[in-house]
């Protein structure tokens, strides 16, 4: 007899337990219906600025950039600041 009513008494607990959790929405879901917290925006905000930087800098530096990727180029002697041809003489 105690075991039918406690298996009862579990059906219920479990019966109970599943219909609340079917019936509340959970935190989390309330939070992500709302607006976008304020650390996330200042996230996209920095990185767009950080992005926006970068492209600034090489727009503004190009010509320093292009020389330096010709003077790569032309192979200069890292030791003396002149290029192999020079260095023989």
């Amino acid at each position: 007899m105690q075991s039918a009513l406690r298996k009862e008494k579990e059906a219920r607990i479990s019966d109970d337990m599943a219909s609340s959790l079917e019936s509340e929405k959970s935190p989390a879901s309330n939070a992500a219906d709302g607006p976008a917290p304020g650390w996330l925006k200042l996230g996209v905000v920095a990185a767009a600025s950080v992005f926006a930087g970068g492209l600034a800098a090489a727009w503004w530096y190009r010509k320093t950039l292009t020389r330096l990727r010709q003077a790569e180029e032309k192979s200069i002697n890292t030791h003396f600041g002149m290029s192999e041809d020079d260095s023989a003489e």
